[in-house]
């Protein structure tokens, strides 16, 4: 039989399904010989895991362990210790301390758990009769593993956008209770991981040129808009939002205001289907500001005529008609929304007939409750009909028109979504311009279109984490403007 080295001076001998150290003929099923030092963990008659000081090849974790465990009134367990730890005051029965493997694998077993802590408590602790030492810095230390095995479910740690950590580690993962979704922290900000299969598609339709086509662009790549099919009821100033699936376009003018709603499946090509219709105290406005999350469409202002200040809603998976969410402060209309699926925050526009520019105010709403909009911080200038977008830290808006100055704005702005504060200059678009409207993912934003005053057909872009000046991106075929658009990896959504 062939002998295997395993330790020092010590052969490991397979005999008739048997297993012998020391021992050539051995008559147990693990059979030991002469005196053997080193740490042992063996489950089974058969299987050995630690032996002579070497790890084994994979480390089974078949009762509830912790490394570096640490509970207040028991004091610091330290890797290296191996101590048992009571149940009544941790809910852990087994030893703690070292997980050792040749192939770095630690399989846990289903219904285990296996967790890993860091202390800085200082001191000695008496844990019953055993003192434990902790030093200031004492921390657990993990190395690098290849992989672990779970059976049924692995946690990461989890909270809301408040919860994050002061201080992230590049690679670092969490669950975001506000977003719904994994994200990871890329070593200059956190990032959401792509949900619903979403590409990266932004979508716009309608306006006062093209009044019913649709088309699309690939917002991570550069060139000519693309046709994507007609709209349901084309008109201009249709307001459009979406989640990672559906894109709803809501009211609108063709020539006379309308009230319907429809959407598209933004992964494939083809005709707007109807959704339904504005509710009653809604009905027959254009020029809405509209944000979303991954679940719900939220609409609000417009021109009826006048301003109007009611804030509509839809849960974007289903049709129907929208539902009353609350008002406005400022009854306006040509503003324009971005979201970061928590908060929605409308910007700019017309805020009254008589004094369209008294205020640089924004308003602000929380999408998953209902209520009345906030009037928050302060807009550099006060763009009627800007455009804009968001990903999931920053809501950015580009252009707009100065009434009563009768100028087009060249001005890029943006604030951040989640602390509401002023916003921050950012660059400049291409052209001067405002009517056009802004698609982006969580990396990039694109304005489309818009007038200068007569209709464009460029196109631009902003990487939204940086700041500087818009890049050319393509061109949209047919000049346009009062066209809306929407994307399927928008901030509120927290996919790319």
């Amino acid at each position: 039989m062939p002998n295997i080295r395993v330790g020092y001076g010590s052969d490991f001998v397979v005999k008739d399904q048997k297993v012998g150290i020391g021992s050539e003929d051995p008559r147990a099923t693990l059979d030991v010989r002469g005196t053997l030092k080193g740490d042992f963990n063996i489950t089974g008659v058969s299987t050995l895991t630690v032996y002579g000081g070497f790890a084994a090849q994979k480390q089974n974790i078949t009762k509830d362990s912790s490394i570096g465990f640490s509970t207040t009134g028991i004091g610091t367990v330290g890797i290296t210790s191996f101590i048992s730890v009571n149940e009544r005051e941790t809910g852990f029965t087994s030893l703690v301390g070292e997980y050792n493997t040749l192939s770095e694998d630690i399989i846990v077993d289903e219904g285990k758990i296996f967790e890993v802590s860091t202390t800085n408590i200082t001191g000695i602790t008496t844990l019953g009769t055993q003192e434990v030492y902790a030093p200031d810095d004492s921390v657990v230390s993990v190395g690098t593993l290849e992989s672990v095995s779970i059976q049924s479910h692995f946690s990461v740690p989890d909270g809301g956008i408040n919860d994050r950590p002061d201080q992230p580690t590049e690679g670092m993962v969490r669950f975001n209770d506000d977003l719904n979704t994994l994200e990871f922290y890329n070593g200059v900000e956190w990032r959401q991981f792509t949900v619903s299969g979403a590409s990266g598609r932004g979508v716009f339709g309608g306006g006062v040129d093209t009044t019913d086509l649709l088309s699309y662009i690939n917002i991570s790549s550069t060139g000519n808009a693309l046709n994507f099919g007609t709209m349901f009821e084309g008109g201009a100033e249709r307001s459009c939002c979406s989640n990672a699936t559906r894109g709803l376009f809501n009211g609108g003018a063709n020539p006379g205001h309308i009230d319907t709603i429809e959407y598209i499946t933004i992964a494939s090509e083809g005709k707007g289907i109807d959704f339904g219709n504005a509710f009653a105290d809604s009905l027959n406005r254009s020029a809405k500001g509209a944000v979303a999350s991954s679940t719900r469409a939220v609409w609000a202002g417009g021109w009826g005529p006048g301003n109007e200040n009611i804030i509509e809603y839809v849960e974007i998976n289903t049709t129907g008609n929208s539902l009353d969410f609350g008002d406005l402060v400022q009854p306006s209309h040509g503003i324009r929304g971005a979201s970061n699926g928590v908060r929605g925050i409308y910007a700019g526009g017309y805020k009254n007939p008589t004094s369209p520019s008294s205020t640089s105010k924004y308003e602000h709403i929380t999408i998953s409750s209902f209520g009345s909009a906030v009037l928050t911080g302060e807009l550099i200038n006060v763009p009627s009909r800007p455009m804009s977008f968001s990903n999931s830290i920053r809501g950015v808006w580009g252009g707009g028109y100065n009434n009563p100055g009768g100028f087009a704005y060249n001005t890029i702005q943006y604030l951040t979504i989640s602390s509401l504060g002023n916003a921050i200059n950012f660059g400049e678009l291409t052209q001067s311009r405002f009517r056009g409207t802004g698609v982006s993912s969580q990396t990039r934003g694109v304005f489309v279109g818009g007038g200068s005053p007569t209709s464009l057909n460029i196109m631009d872009y902003i990487t939204i984490s940086t700041q500087g000046n818009a890049i050319d991106f393509g061109d949209i075929g047919t000049a346009n403007q009062r066209q809306e658009g929407c994307s399927d990896s928008h901030g509120g959504l927290g996919g790319f």
